[in-house]
């Protein structure tokens, strides 16, 4: 008993670590994944040249923690996949890099505004967020399911009447995935929701729900730090295209889109989402809106 409970505390420890980075704590781990490196290519003229941004900035507006997207490292810093990819993006514009931490409600907002230049945090590409912004998708992913590897109680994500399930507030797995389920349940499906996948996965793992529901990569990243205390369940499903929001008919959409198209065509795409542990669901090329450029 006492082995299994290190092994928890262990766990909660490290789900715990970028969720108080924000705070003043000691003893937190190295965020970034082994042998990572910034990668940061030369500004391409002819991409340069598309755009049209006064300041030399791009301001990409993020809601961290939602590892490995986006989250902050010892110092603060917003580090993560989708920095990483927006910043390579952002040189390749010939364009300095900046990270504006944001409530996730407030961002596309702000984009529409033109507060930001574009955003960053794990949005789904969906034809209702299409009506007002254009998305450069650049990772196919979908919703997974998790449980205590210990539990002996069934999760099964298409029945999961009487079970009581974890997710982060209006991400597509609270809005499309367990909400419908607890409305077909007829309320024998208890939701809690929280206001980061952090604090989701500590649910599960600290006995407070049985289950969670994620975006596919940020449940196998959780499931990854909890020193075998989570286990993955049944399959992925309802795959869809994540995407940087940018606003409507803008230049700045074909310009991000040729940038990341520059990524892939030379492998540093590739080669910054390997960093981050992601290997499925990669696109092929740059799209606007699932629409090739």
């Amino acid at each position: 008993m006492k082995k299994a409970r290190k092994a928890r505390v262990s766990a909660i420890a490290a789900l715990s670590t970028t969720a108080m980075l924000s705070g003043c704590v000691t003893n937190v781990e190295e965020s970034t994944p082994e042998g990572w490196q910034q990668i940061a290519p030369e500004a391409v003229p002819e991409i340069a040249a598309m755009v049209n941004d006064e300041d030399g900035v791009l301001t990409v507006g993020t809601n961290p923690p939602f590892a490995p997207f986006q989250l902050k490292d010892h110092q603060g810093n917003i580090i993560g996949v989708e920095m990483d990819l927006a910043h390579a993006m952002a040189s390749v514009m010939g364009l300095e890099f900046k990270a504006v931490e944001q409530d996730f409600s407030m961002i596309l907002p702000a984009v529409q505004s033109g507060q930001l230049d574009m955003g960053a945090s794990g949005f789904t590409d969906n034809e209702e967020r299409r009506a007002n912004f254009d998305f450069v998708n650049y990772l196919y992913a979908g919703i997974q399911w998790a449980k205590r590897t210990e539990s002996d109680i069934e999760v099964d994500p298409s029945n999961p009447c009487g079970l009581t399930v974890a997710v982060q507030r209006t991400t597509i797995s609270d809005t499309d995935d367990v909400r419908p389920k607890e409305e077909a349940c007829g309320g024998d499906l208890t939701v809690l929701s929280y206001d980061t996948s952090d604090n989701a996965a500590l649910a599960l793992l600290m006995g407070r729900a049985q289950a969670l529901s994620a975006d596919s990569p940020v449940t196998a990243w959780a499931v990854e730090r909890s020193n075998g205390e989570m286990e993955l369940v049944g399959e992925i499903f309802d795959a869809a295209p994540y995407g940087m929001a940018v606003p409507k008919d803008s230049n700045l959409g074909p310009a991000a889109a040729a940038a990341l198209q520059y990524l892939i065509d030379e492998g540093y795409y590739q080669e910054i989402l390997e960093q981050w542990g992601i290997t499925d669901g990669l696109v092929e090329e740059a799209m606007i809106n699932e629409r090739p450029i």
